[in-house]
């Protein structure tokens, strides 16, 4: 649909319309303190700056990555680095936060471990789009804990400290009409494919905040098994070398699935 624009161009439209689509959200629920709370912060401790400019930077990198992976064949890459997020997040919150963890979650990050470590052998490195997800949204999701940011205020800041930037993409992108003239619905395209990635994005966010931690974490694999269905319908496929890797990590997948199932039954029958 969005054909031939590009995937930054792709970051730079969504990015421009989720900001007023989040303001709304903020407005209507009457949650708008919480953009203004950052502003005080940040009057009191400017240095915060830099941190919400490196949370910005992160999260138009995901965005990007996102819209870019599909259109150049590398949707396989990302899908694999959201079935290795958990996991990350799980050693992360065990060593970083001291949370408990259960022994399927350590089997679950062992299986996933040799996975990674067979892929790297095999072709002597993991793919940069599998990397940028897997690491980057911990580091995000850690440092907006730091600062006091995880929430829509924050990520509201996260998009308005980079909307100059993608208004000038958008005009880069489409000043001499080429973009129009080789697929006029651009037009309403692609500021519609953009709002509905952020409705998606203030469901999923409503999602974190409604349901409990262990369901939310557990749907949260919809998102990466839908986008490996996506990537084989748009013709990209899985190696004869890749197998085993795939399959380690959705063992570890399947290991955390059932523990977490299995751990929400037992709470319930308490």
């Amino acid at each position: 649909m969005l054909h031939p624009l590009p995937g930054l161009g792709v970051w730079a439209v969504r990015v421009l319309i989720s900001l007023p689509f989040v303001t709304v959200i903020l407005l209507a629920s009457r949650d708008w303190q919480l953009v203004t709370d950052i502003a005080r912060k940040i009057r009191r401790k400017p240095v915060i700056v830099l941190g919400l400019l490196v949370t910005a930077a992160i999260l138009s990198a995901q965005l990007w990555l996102f819209a870019w992976a599909p259109l150049n064949g590398r949707g396989m890459q990302v899908a694999l680095g959201y079935f290795l997020l958990p996991l990350v997040l799980v050693v992360i919150g065990r060593f970083l936060y001291k949370d408990r963890m259960t022994w399927w979650q350590w089997a679950a990050a062992g299986t996933a471990l040799i996975g990674v470590i067979y892929e790297v052998i095999r072709v002597g490195g993991i793919g940069w789009e599998t990397l940028l997800v897997a690491l980057g949204y911990p580091v995000y999701f850690v440092l907006r804990r730091a600062m006091g940011t995880g929430h829509l205020g924050g990520m509201w800041w996260d998009l308005a400290l980079v909307t100059v930037f993608a208004g000038i993409v958008t005009v880069l992108t489409f000043w001499d009409g080429s973009m129009i003239e080789a697929n006029p619905s651009l037009w309403w395209s692609a500021p519609g494919v953009s709002l509905i990635a952020a409705a998606a994005l203030s469901f999923y966010l409503a999602a974190s905040r409604l349901l409990s931690m262990s369901l939310f974490g557990l749907l949260s694999y919809a998102e990466p098994a839908l986008l490996v269905v996506a990537s084989l319908l748009i013709g990209e496929r899985i190696a004869s070398g890749e197998w085993f890797s795939y399959g380690a990590i959705w063992g570890a997948v399947l290991i955390l699935t059932v523990g977490g199932i299995t751990e929400i039954v037992q709470s319930r029958r308490r």
